[in-house]
């Protein structure tokens, strides 16, 4: 039988380093052992975690301000603790997630001209109760992000409402890594009792969980498309391993392969256009790429070699490559040993690399995304809006209700700035409302949520929450002449208890099953009262917050007139 070489379009893949007046110079980059990024590039701004004496900051530099960096560039400060990790959100360049030490999660805007520092946050999240180490934004969702502490908890947050949605404590000990699927209703952990877990965000319980890497460094996941993922860590020898898993057949791995016996951790940054998967080990001077087909395997495609270990590295999205040198992936490497910030660019050699190659440029994830908060806490999932990257054409845009809606967002995807709400108004320079997929109400009550919050407990209070449908059908049969005697009963979700005492009906709920039946939903409604009383307990937290800052607010100052109470 002769022997066939494998061919591929990125076998010949090759990393470009730019020039020194190209890179970032003068940035001390952070000390800190967390193994995190500490680095986060948009088409706009390159944001770096840098090495301060105490508190906790960050840089964000415009992405054209290369060159030497001043001592005096303004930082965005509002941590009490140090920054373990920063993402920037997938549907606007202006703002930006950062955990931190100080046990919370802080939602920015950045402006275009950032030429003070910036201490005023948008959204402050609070629930963890240690640090929280890793964050990552809901790919398709707006105004969705997680977050895992080292309080062995995963909170998923409603950035709209600036409240959790659910907390998850399915972890016996610390978390290492957390990766969303593509359409966002998984997503996968690695932890260091060696457990790979596949998570329900919605319920908050382990849809199935494997035995992963048997070493006790650190391991990392990455979700390959909606049913596989990647993993890359350590053997019971100290070898750097890496494998590949399918979720529905998750008690063995499907690819396994031993790459060196280095040390070093293993970062993991996937190419999902492409599926080519790149590793760069912590302290390492090497970047490795390989290519997954549809069978699980990885093949070796090549490695990008230097001179000078990396600290971390910064990843821009592909709409941010330039696709005139035929650029398919961007980092921006962090050095270990100098105040050096280097852009790598890794290019695909064509003979005329001034033209569009649609082989290697498929349509991307766009700036619009595809639900909003609420209709995927309602339980919807799609995939993401996808682009073109040849003339910015938006192909899979979900449906609307209106031309004028779809003039919205295809406006929203120009000006890349997409609408994201908050309790503190984020300025939006001239945009236009988008309208929503569907007719949901309207809130009058104007306050902040947290102060509206704070009213419902302290009087003890249902919480509910109606659906958009239910509501919009009884406002429809309403004004069909529909009596009140005869009002049809609302359906509605408990978040709360009723101070009324359930009757038996009730507490089977209808329910007419057999006794292991019965059993089983009672267990499940055990661990949903269980996570609810998670919830209330942040809630009161964030109550005796506001009552200390109130308090604060209320003492009189004891300066005289014409003094400064500074």
């Amino acid at each position: 039988m002769p022997f066939r070489i494998r061919t591929s379009k990125f076998r010949h893949v090759y990393g470009n380093p730019a020039k020194k007046e190209e890179c970032y110079e003068n940035v001390k980059i952070t000390k800190s052992t967390h193994d995190s990024n500490f680095c986060a590039v948009n088409p706009k701004f390159l944001c770096v975690v840098p090495d301060t004496g105490g508190g906790g900051s960050f840089i964000c530099l415009p992405l054209k301000q290369t060159g030497r960096v001043e001592f005096s560039v303004p930082r965005v400060c509002g941590h009490s603790g140090a920054v373990l990790d920063i993402k920037w959100s997938p549907f606007s360049d202006n703002i930006i997630a950062s955990s931190s030490e100080d046990s919370t999660v802080k939602i920015w805007q950045i402006p275009d001209n950032l030429n003070k520092n910036l201490s005023e946050w948008q959204v402050d999240l609070h629930g963890h109760h240690r640090r929280v180490g890793y964050i990552e934004w809901h790919p398709t969702a707006e105004n969705i992000i997680l977050s895992a502490g080292f309080d062995h908890k995963c909170i998923l947050w409603n950035v709209e409402q600036a409240e959790p949605i659910s907390v998850i404590s399915e972890h016996p000990d610390s978390i290492y890594s957390i990766s969303w699927n593509t359409d966002g209703s998984l997503f996968c952990t690695t932890c260091k009792d060696k457990q790979i877990r596949v998570l329900d965000p919605r319920t908050g319980s382990v849809a199935m969980d494997c035995q992963g890497h048997d070493g006790n460094r650190s391991s990392k996941s990455v979700f390959v498309d909606n049913n596989r993922i990647f993993t890359c860590g350590m053997t019971r020898s100290s070898s750097r391993e890496l494998a590949v898993w399918d979720i529905r057949k998750f008690s063995k791995s499907l690819f396994n392969n031993t790459i060196d016996t280095s040390n070093g951790i293993l970062l993991p940054y996937y190419d999902r256009d492409n599926r080519v998967m790149y590793l760069a080990g912590k302290g390492d001077s090497n970047i490795r790429y390989y290519e997954i087909d549809d069978q699980s395997n990885c093949y070796f495609l090549n490695a990008f070699m230097s001179s000078y270990p990396q600290r971390s590295l910064g990843v821009m999205p592909k709409r941010g490559c330039d696709t005139s040198r035929c650029e398919v992936m961007r980092f921006y490497k962090l050095h270990s040993g100098k105040d050096v910030i280097e852009p790598i660019s890794m290019i695909v050699p064509r003979k005329v690399s001034s033209q569009f190659h649609s082989d290697i440029y498929p349509n991307t994830s766009s700036m619009l995304p595809s639900l909003t908060a609420d209709e995927w806490i309602a339980g919807q999932n799609r995939e993401p809006v996808m682009v073109s990257m040849m003339d910015g054409h938006v192909t899979n845009c979900p449906k609307t209700t209106s031309s004028t809606a779809i003039q919205n967002q295809q406006n929203d995807i120009i000006h890349q700035v997409p609408t994201i709400t908050t309790y503190k108004t984020v300025n939006k320079q001239g945009m236009p409302p988008r309208a929503s997929t569907i007719d949901v109400p309207r809130r009058t009550d104007k306050r902040p949520a947290s102060l509206q919050n704070l009213k419902r407990l302290s009087t003890n209070e249902d919480y509910v929450s109606y659906s958009a449908v239910s509501e919009a059908s009884e406002n429809h049969t309403n004004k069909n002449g529909m009596t009140n005697g005869h009002k049809e009963e609302k359906k509605v979700t408990k978040r709360g208890w009723s101070p009324v005492s359930p009757t038996k009906d009730a507490m089977t709920n209808g329910f007419t099953g057999s006794e292991p039946e019965l059993q089983k939903a009672y267990f499940q409604q055990s661990e949903e009262i269980k996570s609810l009383k998670e919830q209330v307990k942040l809630k009161d937290k964030r109550i005796r917050q506001l009552e200390d800052e109130l308090k604060i607010l209320r003492t009189p100052s004891d300066c005289g007139p014409g003094q400064s109470d500074c």
